[in-house]
């Protein structure tokens, strides 16, 4: 595994790659590996001869009081952990590399970043479409995977895609859960033990949901308020939103129709940790 840190040398190694009409897949993280993020990998081997794994924790996708500084950092255990996974280039540039100190474009994207997420992090979105616009032109990559636990950023990114006419195939890998259900996270190491336990709520929450429309319940009104009384059984347990929305949209709908895919969307704080989650719904 070669490892790069300048973004005009990753640049041409991939154009020198694509004159060897090597097939590339991108898997873009921010560092703290973990199964979630190996799963990633895998799936971008299975369809890609070669992978690039980016690591680089943005701050144009931080608002001041989040958790930049907080974020965990463990580049040797991660880069350990992408050779062995199989990763050809491990990509981990500086801020400074990325970001010129008079950089002024950025992406800004629409509807479907306007909401849940979109509202509770004003900024995150445009911050997080840019620095994957990026990493799409300097990995040059043909195919780029990307996971549905955040679901709402790979619907902007499909969108952003679609709309800006990038030659480049998003592909989504299913969440991977602890064995209680948990969906892993690298701020899930922020939770104290008894939170730990608390934060199953999110996946029973979603259980329940999945249940209801399994028994032809169609009133999302009628699933939330199921939702919103398990996750309220844990004590620490605080809602952000939670909601059933288009897949595609993201646009909150009151009456599930047959054949739509649909999304129940959660961001719930376990004490101080703020956990997102999602389960696919379809009558």
């Amino acid at each position: 595994m070669q490892i790069i840190n300048n973004p005009a040398e990753m640049q041409k190694t991939a154009e020198s790659l694509r004159l060897k009409h090597q097939f590339i897949a991108v898997v873009m993280t921010m560092g703290a590996l973990h199964e979630g993020h190996l799963s990633l990998i895998r799936l971008a081997k299975e369809k890609a001869g070669t992978v690039i794994l980016t690591i680089f924790v943005n701050p144009r996708q931080f608002s001041p009081e989040e958790d930049f500084h907080r974020y965990p950092r463990s580049f040797e255990k991660d880069a350990a952990m992408a050779k062995a996974a199989g990763v050809d280039y491990l990509f981990a540039p500086d801020t400074a590399l990325m970001y010129a100190e008079d950089s002024q474009t950025q992406v800004s994207t629409g509807d479907i970043a306007s909401r849940f997420e979109g509202a509770a992090r004003p900024g995150h979105f445009n911050g997080m479409a840019t620095v994957v616009l990026k990493l799409m032109l300097i990995s040059k990559a043909h195919l780029a995977v990307f996971g549905e636990k955040d679901a709402q950023q790979l619907a902007v990114i499909k969108r952003m895609v679609q709309d800006l006419n990038i030659d480049i195939t998003i592909v989504s890998a299913p969440i991977v859960r602890e064995p209680d259900g948990l969906a892993t996270s690298s701020r899930n190491i922020y939770l104290s033990s008894e939170e730990r336990k608390q934060a199953t709520v999110l996946y029973k929450s979603i259980c329940r949901a999945a249940e209801l429309v399994k028994q032809q319940i169609t009133d999302s009104e009628k699933i939330i308020q199921e939702v919103t009384s398990v996750i309220e059984s844990a004590p620490d347990a605080k809602i952000d939103y939670a909601s059933i929305v288009d897949s595609v949209n993201f646009t909150e709908t009151t009456l599930l129709k047959t054949g739509v895919d649909y999304l129940l969307v959660l961001a719930v704080k376990i004490g101080r940790t703020r956990l997102i989650d999602n389960g696919r719904l379809r009558i």
